[in-house]
């Protein structure tokens, strides 16, 4: 059992920047890939970015390369997504995810309750 809590979200304006934390807790967390998702009310849970249980592999959706970095802290037990040049299209409640197996858009496993990002233009 894995346990997410997301922090971080806000409000901010077009081009500015926000920092997604998520905590994590339980067994073995160390051994989890990790990832960023997001949702807008009436569409589909959207992938943006996952990292290895080591961290020497990340993969990014399109939309946010070169704008969003994902990282993790496996002492802390903490994931990390810095998102920049924010866009009013990034409006989103923002999901961690947990999944020992599975790395990107397939992920499943454990979510967290999710953090409302809203970018104003």
């Amino acid at each position: 059992q894995v346990q997410l809590v997301e922090s971080g979200g806000g409000l901010v304006q077009a081009g500015g920047s926000l920092r997604l934390s998520c905590g994590a807790s339980g067994r073995a967390v160390g051994t989890y890939n990790m990832g960023w998702f997001r949702q807008v009310p009436g569409k589909d849970r959207e992938f943006i970015a996952a990292i290895s249980s080591g961290g020497g592999s990340t993969s990014y959706v399109n939309s946010v390369k070169g704008r969003f970095t994902i990282s993790r802290d496996n002492a802390k037990n903490t994931v990390t997504l810095q998102m920049n040049s924010l866009k009013p299209e990034d409006t989103a409640v923002y999901y961690c995810a947990a999944d020992q197996v599975r790395m990107g858009s397939r992920m499943r496993g454990y979510w967290g309750q999710g953090t409302q990002v809203t970018v104003s233009s």
